[in-house]
């Protein structure tokens, strides 16, 4: 299932896109909102609790741990530079030129944020966490495949771009399982993933509301997310 959900949740994403055309994005927004406080949640609950406890107890030097979860913070910023948000549900309309051209750039930094997302997965009792990744990238799926459809990306460049980006969170979690140098930093690694996940979720909480207006519908939906993550 850790290698599966991340991939189906842009599948489903892309086709549900593909063969409804959705016309209302309220809805998007609500699953965005219900998926950036699901994995608030789960980062709160799971994984800082984890990789906090997993650190060599001889050091006690929390900080240490830290020191990641801000690089994962700096290097989402950093990301974002280049994808102008999509991990989060933002999307920046293209020039008329660069409609029929692959999004090259959006396309590294977020398959360096997938790759990166896929690496607790290796972790086999991090299964809340795949459910987490599920709901948060089923939402930018949906994001991503409108934003190329309204922009006249040719159907197959975005069949493509979708594709490489549902296998790089399972080619994250396959790395992480296999490559000797990640298995012996993977406190460190979930540690950065731990910085990224706070940046996106805080930031669809917090930026998702047109004029920062009060929104009951996404303020329940954040309640939900915050409740199903505790109960999960």
């Amino acid at each position: 299932m850790n290698y599966l959900l991340p991939f189906l949740a842009v599948v489903l994403g892309y086709s549900f896109v593909t063969f409804f055309k959705p016309a209302q994005q309220q809805y998007t927004k609500l699953l965005l909102s219900f998926s950036g406080a699901y994995l608030l949640a789960l980062t709160v609950f799971v994984l800082i609790p984890e990789v906090y406890h997993s650190h060599d107890e001889h050091t006690q030097d929390f900080k240490y741990i830290g020191l990641f979860v801000i690089v994962g913070v700096l290097l989402q910023i950093v990301l974002e530079f280049f994808s102008h948000g999509a991990e989060h549900g933002h999307t920046q309309h293209p020039h008329p030129h660069q409609h029929s051209a692959f999004p090259l750039s959006l396309f590294i930094s977020l398959s360096i944020h997938s790759i990166l997302e896929g690496f607790p997965l290796s972790h086999g009792h991090n299964h809340d966490l795949v459910y987490g990744i599920f709901v948060h990238k089923l939402p930018v799926a949906i994001v991503l495949t409108t934003f190329f459809v309204n922009s006249g990306v040719n159907k197959w460049k975005t069949a493509l771009f979708l594709l490489f980006f549902a296998l790089m969170t399972p080619l994250g979690t396959f790395l992480s399982n296999t490559v000797p140098s990640l298995v012996n930093y993977q406190t460190e690694l979930s540690a950065i993933v731990i910085g990224i996940f706070l940046h996106i979720s805080t930031v669809i909480l917090f930026e998702n509301s047109e004029g920062h207006r009060f929104n009951l519908l996404k303020f329940l939906s954040v309640c939900v997310g915050f409740v199903v993550a505790y109960l999960t």
